[in-house]
């Protein structure tokens, strides 16, 4: 009898028991890549489902003018981000086994212009659990009061 909640099976009366529940699946760096590549191609493609999919809770995502302790709450500025995006043109990535960080230039159709961009990204079991977005403010501080919720 085992003490945890595996299921065992004794063979022959060996004594010989093994585990019928499927180990977790190990991050790697391709599940990485994986989860966070397919978060940003539907994010920047405005597909709000989709890239719920890719993130986990708890969820935390920070930027300089917004944070969200909640994947719905990140996500419902989606649709108003997207509208001013005329590409995106991915710079460099990086991926770890549990965490990513992808450098790109956002073009926006805004008085912005183009913006250098670096997203760091942490998982937990194939799941976004937290974003930190970086980039330089400067060009957006006469928008600031659109961007603020």
């Amino acid at each position: 009898m085992t003490t945890d909640n595996a299921m065992t099976t004794d063979r022959d009366g060996a004594g010989e028991h093994l585990s019928t529940r499927p180990d977790p699946i190990p991050d790697t760096p391709e599940r990485t890549r994986h989860a966070v590549r397919g978060y940003h191609e539907a994010r920047f493609r405005g597909d709000a489902t989709a890239a719920a999919a890719y993130l986990g809770e708890p969820f935390r995502f920070q930027s300089p003018f917004i944070t969200s302790d909640d994947r719905t709450g990140h996500l419902a500025t989606l649709p108003e981000f997207v509208s001013i995006v005329t590409g995106v043109d991915l710079i460099s990535e990086l991926y770890g086994e549990a965490e990513a960080t992808l450098v790109y230039d956002v073009h926006t159709a805004t008085p912005a212009g183009t913006q250098r961009t670096a997203e760091h990204f942490r998982l937990d079991g194939g799941v976004i659990t937290s974003i930190m977005l970086l980039f330089d403010t400067a060009p957006w501080q006469p928008m600031r009061e659109w961007i603020e919720p």
